[in-house]
């Protein structure tokens, strides 16, 4: 078998479902792993832990080392920030957890191992991406949120000081009240606190509950949603790009193939006129 013939094997175990289905399994019981290890166990079973982990790393080595083989243009391997990810967190996973000073950083690795079903898996990246992408225009509906939040934390002290000073004795602690408020945590306990001396105090509360936890809270979905809609298509577009350039490579490779042959048709027919 030649170097060829062998990666291209690997490639094809690398795109095979069943592999990809083992690797979300380890990357599954990867995770267990670290749930298990935090309940007191028996020897036996922390015997079996320890050799579950090395297991897991190994094939963890195993795996980026496949996709870094099968990789086609390797210079441009970590320009993937998924790729830098994965191979990050599986080195710093090699530190050994016992007996060394650097035991707790290697268990929290494991903890983060969990992440590589992000990178695994098209759908979760393509969330990920789109929560990431939309953090620009939530940051300005996060700002207007807290111009909103600040208006009302200020008039919420002026007005129900003397109420509760607990829940609005000064700015920062309305602040607070209001995110309770917000969060439906009891909310209706302190309004009809305050309406037994204001009984239009209600006004207050629905009012800024219908900008926070309505209005606001839309927006965000709205932003997500729209970057959710462009990152599907920007991945729909990849993926018919990548069709299209396989379907190219194939023809230029039989183009090539039939170029070959007929130069050796040519090269024997010059043999046989002279």
């Amino acid at each position: 078998m030649n170097l060829s013939n062998f990666k291209q094997n690997l490639y094809t175990i690398r795109h095979n479902k069943l592999f990809e289905l083992f690797v979300i399994t380890v990357i599954i019981a990867s995770a267990l792993l670290v749930g298990v290890k935090t309940y007191d166990i028996s020897s036996t079973a922390f015997l079996i832990t320890k050799y579950l982990d090395l297991f897991i790393t190994a094939f963890f080595v195993l795996e980026i080392s496949l996709r870094f083989i099968t990789e086609q243009n390797k210079k441009r391997f970590f320009h993937n920030f998924w790729n830098t990810f994965d191979t990050l967190i599986v080195a710093i996973s090699l530190i050994p957890i016992d007996n060394s000073d650097m035991a707790l950083i290697a268990r929290l690795v494991r903890v983060f191992r969990v992440l590589r079903m992000v990178s695994f898996i098209p759908e979760l990246r393509i969330l990920l991406t789109s929560l990431v992408k939309a953090l620009p225009q939530l940051g300005y509906v996060m700002l207007l949120m807290f111009i909103i939040f600040y208006i009302y934390a200020a008039v919420g002290s002026t007005l129900f000081e003397d109420i509760n000073p607990e829940l609005w004795g000064d700015i920062t602690i309305s602040l607070l009240t209001l995110f309770r408020v917000m969060t439906f945590e009891d909310w209706t306990d302190v309004m009809y606190e305050t309406m037994t001396v204001y009984s239009l105090s209600w006004i207050f509360y629905l009012t800024f509950i219908f900008f926070t936890a309505f209005a606001f809270l839309n927006m965000v979905i709205g932003i997500v949603v729209n970057v959710m809609e462009e990152e599907h298509a920007k991945a729909r577009e990849d993926k018919l790009k990548d069709k299209v350039d396989k379907k190219a490579a194939a023809q230029q490779e039989k183009l090539d193939a039939i170029l070959f042959e007929l130069q050796q048709v040519k090269q024997q027919l010059a043999q046989q006129n002279k």
